[in-house]
């Protein structure tokens, strides 16, 4: 199939049960998605490891091909190892992510859903690394068709190569979930935000709950069109875009996140503040080459996290309303 129209299948419905659906049929879509996921990340290195002959011969071949591959200090930098941690970074920013802990039924389940949370973060990323691991193995023995642009296809190839046609299909299908999934929260989070943050604020304070239904869901039309021009021109790796998105969400709301929830000093402004200097940051950095080793979110972070300490002690200090608020917040998650 043609990109494009790959693309436009996948934005279809994508937008049709996010449209109708709202966020009770994301968070669905959403588990049942991640639960392909968790089956593809196990499934596939797994069988590749079989298909080599066990996890000593595997772990052989790649000690061969280059020992360093197999130590987490070797064959890098120590500013290389500090980019690579502040990949952790990201996860306080993304307000995708953040909204499930919102939508939380009761503080009492706060626990359980942390250890489902990172549970699944754990495993997810221990599968994707060993599916990169295992595929530098197989193919060492194999012939690599792939070369060293194509490597990000290394999960497609390993899937339609070791199994049936119909387990691959199934495979690939986790791909997809993982882009929907994404696409999905993203676009709520952002219809959310473009209705109560800016319409109901700024624009209509006394509109009713259906005329914000329905300027959520125009909401979500206009970002998936924005979207879908920006995807028809693949001028980079999945992997560099998603970096770098990761690194502005991070920057931008990483300090913020955090600051409110363990500094009660902290002012609208100095948020404001923070969310403009860490996305400025993550921007210029990424556009010098000579700082090209350092991942841009350090640099976005550091300066977000300033930027909202300095103007909220330059403002004027939150309320004693807002400050017990936030103490019995405090209080119920403690």
């Amino acid at each position: 199939m043609d990109y494009r129209w790959g693309i436009w299948l996948t934005a279809s419905v994508v937008i049709l049960y996010t449209l109708f659906g709202g966020f009770l049929a994301v968070s669905w879509t959403d588990f049942v998605q991640g639960t392909i996921m968790f089956i593809a990340l196990i499934l596939v290195p797994t069988v590749t490891i079989v298909n080599i002959g066990g996890v000593s011969e595997t772990f052989g071949e790649i000690r061969s091909i280059d020992p360093n591959l197999l130590h987490v200090f070797q064959g890098t930098s120590v500013i290389g190892i500090i980019s690579l941690l502040a990949w952790g970074l990201g996860y306080f920013g993304q307000p995708h992510i953040i909204v499930r802990f919102m939508a939380i039924s009761s503080v009492k389940e706060m626990k359980t859903a942390r250890r489902i949370g990172m549970s699944w973060m754990i495993f997810s990323t221990v599968g994707a690394m060993f599916t990169g691991l295992v595929g530098i193995a197989y193919f060492s023995l194999n012939g690599n068709p792939l070369g060293e642009k194509n490597a990000e296809t290394v999960f497609i190839v390993l899937s339609k190569e070791l199994f049936p046609a119909l387990i691959t299909g199934f495979l690939l299908a986790a791909i997809l979930a993982a882009v929907m999934s994404t696409v999905a929260s993203q676009l709520l989070v952002s219809a959310s935000a473009l209705t109560d943050d800016f319409y109901k604020q700024f624009i209509r304070p006394n509109a009713s709950e259906k005329e914000l239904v329905l300027v959520g869901r125009l909401g979500v039309l206009a970002i998936a069109i924005i979207a879908l021009v920006l995807a028809f021109n693949p001028s980079d790796t999945i992997l560099n875009l998603v970096g770098y998105a990761w690194a502005g969400f991070g920057a931008a709301f990483g300090p913020v996140i955090l600051l409110s929830l363990y500094w009660k000093r902290m002012t609208k402004w100095g948020a404001l503040a923070g969310m403009i200097a860490g996305t400025i940051t993550v921007i210029v950095w990424d556009q010098i080459d000579r700082f090209a080793e350092v991942y841009e979110i350090i640099p976005g972070f550091i300066v977000g996290m300033i930027a909202v300490v300095i103007f909220s002690l330059l403002s004027v200090e939150p309320s004693k309303e807002m400050k017990e608020e936030f103490d019995q917040a405090v209080d119920k998650l403690t």
